[in-house]
């Protein structure tokens, strides 16, 4: 049964875990027409695409850094639990 102690601890690390954290999802790459007639004529829907992407790639690299500020917290709180308990069955 101890042997099974290490994975119920991986499982709830890994459940407990995704609750808190964010879904980083990088923008689509906007399109933009081989046929240059078509891109002249989409112009105005093509420059908004590429518009979205920008707006969107800024909240997707602050999205990036605030996750992995939050996982560094995270993984420091979780070093020092792991060396309490190293501690308690050390004794």
């Amino acid at each position: 049964m101890l042997h099974l102690i290490p994975q119920v601890i991986l499982l709830s690390a890994v459940v407990g875990s995704s609750a808190s954290s964010a879904t980083c999802l990088a923008p689509e790459r906007p399109f933009v027409p081989s046929d240059p007639v078509v891109a002249v004529e989409y112009a105005d829907l093509i420059r908004q695409d590429f518009e979205n992407y920008f707006r969107g790639i800024l909240r997707y690299f602050q999205c990036l850094d605030g996750e992995r500020a939050r996982v560094f917290d995270e993984a420091r709180e979780i070093s020092k639990e792991y060396s309490k308990f190293i501690e308690t069955i050390d004794q």
